[in-house]
């Protein structure tokens, strides 16, 4: 594959940086109080080592078998190892999924917006202008977007760190406690939650064939999705023991009510919310930037003659109108809930098929 189908290669370490950057989105800011409504006091940390060891080596079979077809497509190894009208199915099958979790992606930050900073400024407008931007950036390279994740990742490490720091002058170790109290099922559909959460490893199914030399591609995306296991670990842990596990379940987004509440020596350093607001945009732009570009890459392998530029104007109407369709909070997290759910079940069927064909017919260098 030349570079210029593909607009450039890219490397291991920044699918890493992508694999971290798109897991830790929007889901972060939410999942400790879905964590936090299967589980008592701090017990989630045991759901979350789960979770992140199922992820870690979930994503690791995912991205051996695509680094085991080098610079090919998708539609390609997956119509060498199924059948050409099985993978078009399931490529199908992933845009819509993409389409609608763009949408509701874009609607979560439009909600994250109207609730801590633009209160009266019209949801639509704030949607639109966010999905402009997108449109934008997705307008640009593949290895272009790549690069720009790059860049703001130092920024989200950073807005991360100040999240788990800033808000230990509040922590109260009696939050976490008594621990163990957790029954056998509220453990599971924790553990089944935070997998869930960790599902944007997907995209290496896609990506992976930007990588020049993806040998060591494996390795480097358990790392990333490591990453974010970790901050998604220390956030849950902060969020219970600042808040208690009752408060942290009835927030809608209790990662970014931490910084409303930081106390600093000398007083409340207001308006700090405002600073990760600024961080929790970048995450969720980045996020959004890449099931964008996957709705683009996927419908060009489908539609070989079509052009970039009109499947990004003709697909971005159909995403603003699905991400106004909900109208409560409720909705919301109905559909993030069904998205996620569905994506689960859709993409352990796609690896267990592509698994098991893998280990009869093997990887394919040509």
């Amino acid at each position: 594959m030349k570079p210029t189908q593909t607009h450039g290669f890219i490397s291991d370490r920044d699918i890493m940086i992508a694999v971290t950057s798109n897991i830790i989105g929007i889901t972060t800011l939410i999942f400790p109080r879905v964590i936090a409504q299967y589980t008592s006091a701090g017990d989630g940390w045991i759901a979350i080592l789960i979770g992140g060891i199922v992820a870690c080596i979930w994503s690791w079979v995912i991205a051996k078998i695509a680094s085991s077809f080098p610079n090919q497509s998708f539609i390609t190894y997956a119509s060498y190892l199924l059948t050409k009208p099985m993978a078009v199915i399931i490529t199908t099958l992933f845009i819509i999924h993409f389409i609608l979790v763009t949408a509701y992606q874009v609607r979560e930050v439009t909600v994250l917006a109207h609730q801590y900073l633009f209160d009266k400024t019209p949801i639509e407008v704030v949607s639109l202008l966010f999905l402009l931007v997108v449109v934008y950036g997705v307008s640009g390279s593949r290895a272009g977007i790549f690069r720009l994740i790059v860049i703001f990742f130092p920024t989200v490490i950073v807005g991360l760190l100040i999240l788990v720091v800033m808000p230990l002058g509040l922590f109260k170790t009696e939050n976490l406690l008594p621990t163990f109290q957790t029954d056998f099922q509220g453990h599971m559909k924790a553990s089944l939650s935070t997998v869930g959460t960790f599902l944007g490893f997907s995209m290496l199914l896609f990506y992976i064939e930007l990588v020049k030399e993806p040998k060591n591609t494996p390795k480097m995306a358990v790392k990333g999705v490591m990453i974010a296991v970790l901050f998604s670990f220390l956030i849950f842990l902060i969020c219970i023991g600042t808040f208690g596990n009752a408060t942290t379940r009835n927030l809608f987004f209790p990662a970014f009510d931490i910084s409303k509440t930081v106390e600093l020596p000398g007083g409340f350093f207001e308006r700090s919310d405002v600073i990760l607001f600024v961080i929790w945009t970048i995450i969720i732009f980045t996020t959004t930037l890449i099931f964008f570009d996957l709705i683009v890459l996927l419908m060009m392998m489908l539609f070989k003659n079509a052009k970039k530029m009109n499947i990004i104007l003709g697909i971005s109407p159909l995403i603003f109108l699905l991400s106004m369709l909900p109208v409560n909070y409720i909705e919301i997290t109905n559909v993030g809930r069904f998205l996620t759910n569905s994506l689960f079940i859709f993409l352990l069927i796609v690896t267990i098929l592509l698994g098991i064909t893998y280990k009869v017919k093997g990887g394919n260098q040509n």
